[in-house]
């Protein structure tokens, strides 16, 4: 029995199963995406999505979607769906479905008549493959499947047009065929487990339409590929399995690659194991190379967000030597004490000012599980040294430790932090001079720094940077708190301070080390709960502000405008918790739990069985940015972590 149950007589209401999202990926860098009835709503969908490094690195959909047809007496139902101009749909098979469960893999059934049809489709673990498999439960007669691939060979960033050059030309291989529409593109190998005839009717399909790209501000209509068709029969209780990938399959192994693929996958039957089983979609293993996507569908590797969800994807599933393998290749793209705000791009920037700090706090939850000071110290102690001389000499981007030992840095039409979003090429919250969490940051690195350091007794280190953190202390709270206005200032330049009312304070209250008293992150967290505090997360802004945006909607610049001035991060819940239950302590459980559990709903709505970026900061706080995200999945693993531990 799938612990996530659907509205099943909901099912063949577009505005039910079109606002519901599928995704899965693989260890890879492939993944498959679309909704509950097969309709591709965003250009990012698609049922084989690849990660192509000898093209460009970036992810690129070969299988839009696969079209299934049910034939018997001559009659044909067609199981596709497409928009076309006008809210149009053509096929409309979403019609056909009688029932959509997602525990193990992702399975569709579909009744047309007498037949009665499953579709369970899965990626290959380590390769560029996907496979579905078809069994015809029921049959009164003969029965005969078509299938018609729509193909795109595009970047997940673009869409492709009706072209003279495509190469719509087909080889044939076992029980297949294969294409590739144009040079620098692996072939697409399109293959079943039995003989399957393929009969060529070369076409294009115009203006196809996807419905979140429109809705986005986004061009949001594509010419699709079709070669032709697969046509097979089937018997009552058959099952085939059809492989699409980049490297020609052998048909014979397919059903047995299909049921091993399936038995690896773990149960989703709780709440906990749908979210350890997102997390472990994020990651990545290329040549050697170990990273973690920070986001699906449109996100690449973003080290800041790797620093952040990484404890909670690793350490809390027991793979510690996953945690260091990842940690190691973000230390190969370290330059001058910085981080790349992006990895596995050509010319990538180095504009952020605390990427490296969140290295540190990694680090330590590291040390907090493992009990390991040594062997970290030994291992990363040499590059935790060049980034804090770094922070204290200057680095890029007048990133520097300043007389009063903190941390401040400024670029022109730059924001060096977390909150990055422009409009017309200008930071919204840009956030120069001394950021607040960075500042914290800056004192939690130095004093795990030095806990490792005395552990070993590294004492010249010791000597070196022992005094600096009460002088950070005594600047941070002279700097940044208020006694009259009971929290933090969000940033301070030139001795101008920023009131409002933002959750980077709870960061700070919430460290192992904290330059803040117990009264003083007590007073922080409660202003955040009151002003901050939603069901999905923490507001970027408070609804008291006038800058206040509650609804993330409209054009780009309209949604970047918002994104943090109001709009609702999950991700920010693990220091909130984190701090409240210092605080609080057993007593502050209920509340905590309260929180966690209020995620459970989520696991049927928007991309299913994982958490998305971020949330609308009004009521009902509607899931918006990327389907699902790497650091928003870790937070809640995290936030009941820390409640198991006060329970235990």
């Amino acid at each position: 029995m799938s612990y996530l149950k659907f509205d099943k007589s909901r099912l063949v209401n577009l505005e039910y199963s079109l606002s519901r999202e599928v995704l899965r990926s693989n260890r890879a860098g492939s993944y498959i995406s679309t909704t509950i009835s097969g309709c591709n709503t965003r250009k990012y969908h698609g049922l084989l999505v690849c990660q192509l490094d000898e093209l460009d690195g970036d992810k690129h959909v070969l299988l839009s979607s696969f079209d299934e047809t049910v034939i018997q007496h001559g009659a044909q139902f067609n199981l596709g769906i497409h928009k076309y101009e006008g809210d149009f749909y053509e096929p409309k098979g979403h019609k056909y479905i009688r029932d959509f469960e997602v525990d193990r893999i992702p399975t569709t059934t579909f009744r047309v008549g007498g037949v009665v049809l499953t579709k369970e489709r899965i990626l290959v673990e380590n390769e560029q493959q996907v496979l579905t498999r078809y069994t015809l439960i029921e049959a009164n007669s003969p029965t005969v499947l078509r299938f018609k691939p729509f193909l795109a060979f595009r970047s997940v960033h673009g869409l492709s047009k009706a072209n003279l050059y495509a190469n719509t030309k087909y080889k044939k291989v076992s029980n297949g065929i294969k294409m590739k529409l144009y040079e620098g593109y692996p072939f697409l190998h399109m293959q079943f487990s039995k003989p399957v005839e393929f009969i060529a009717v070369p076409d294009w399909y115009n203006n196809i339409e996807y419905l979140k790209e429109k809705n986005r501000g986004y061009d949001y209509r594509e010419d699709l590929f079709v070669p032709g068709y697969f046509e097979l029969p089937i018997k009552k209780g058959e099952s085939i399995v059809f492989s699409a990938s980049i490297n020609e399959a052998g048909p014979n192994a397919l059903k047995a690659k299909f049921t091993r693929e399936l038995n690896k996958r773990p149960p989703r039957d709780t709440f906990m194991s749908y979210l350890m089983n997102a997390g472990r979609q994020f990651f990545v293993e290329k040549g050697g190379s170990h990273d973690l996507i920070a986001g699906f569908p449109w996100y690449g590797f973003v080290p800041r967000q790797t620093f952040v969800a990484l404890p909670a994807l690793t350490l809390d599933q027991d793979e510690p030597d996953l945690f260091e393998a990842v940690v190691d290749t973000q230390l190969k793209q370290l330059k001058d004490g910085l981080f790349p705000n992006v990895n596995g791009i050509r010319q990538p920037a180095y504009n952020n000012i605390d990427t490296p700090l969140w290295f540190f706090w990694a680090l330590q939850q590291y040390t907090n599980e493992a009990k390991n000071s040594k062997h970290i110290w030994e291992k990363y102690g040499g590059v935790m040294k060049q980034i804090l001389n770094a922070y204290r000499e200057g680095t890029s981007f007048n990133i520097k430790m300043n007389e009063r030992s903190l941390i401040e840095g400024e670029s022109e039409n730059l924001a060096l932090t977390w909150m990055d979003s422009y409009v017309n090429g200008k930071p919204v919250v840009q956030r120069a001079g001394m950021p607040v969490e960075v500042n914290a940051l800056w004192y939690n690195a130095i004093c795990f720094a030095l806990e490792l350091a005395e552990a070993v007794q590294d004492k010249e280190f010791t000597k070196q940077w022992e005094a600096l953190p009460k002088q950070i202390a005594d600047s941070f709270i002279n700097e940044f708190w208020c006694e009259e206005h009971g929290y933090l200032a969000d940033s301070v330049k030139n001795g101008a301070k920023d009131w409002s009312v933002r959750p980077n304070m709870v960061i700070a209250a919430a460290l192992d080390y904290s330059p803040l008293d117990r009264e003083k992150q007590k007073q922080i967290l409660s202003t955040a709960k009151q002003q901050l505090l939603t069901p999905r997360g923490l507001r970027t802004l408070s609804p008291r502000s006038a800058d206040y945006e509650g609804i993330c909607a409209g054009s780009i610049s309209e949604r970047d405008k918002t994104l943090h001035q109001g709009t609702v991060w999950p991700w920010l819940l693990m220091f909130f918790v984190d701090g409240y239950l210092k605080i609080h302590k057993r007593g502050g459980l209920p509340f905590v739990k309260n929180i966690i559990e209020g995620f459970e709903e989520e696991m049927t709505e928007h991309c299913i069985g994982t958490i998305p970026e971020n949330y609308n900061g009004n009521p009902p706080h509607q899931g918006k940015g990327a389907i699902s995200q790497a650091w928003s999945v870790a937070a809640l693993i995290r936030c009941n972590k820390l409640a198991v531990k006060f329970v235990e």
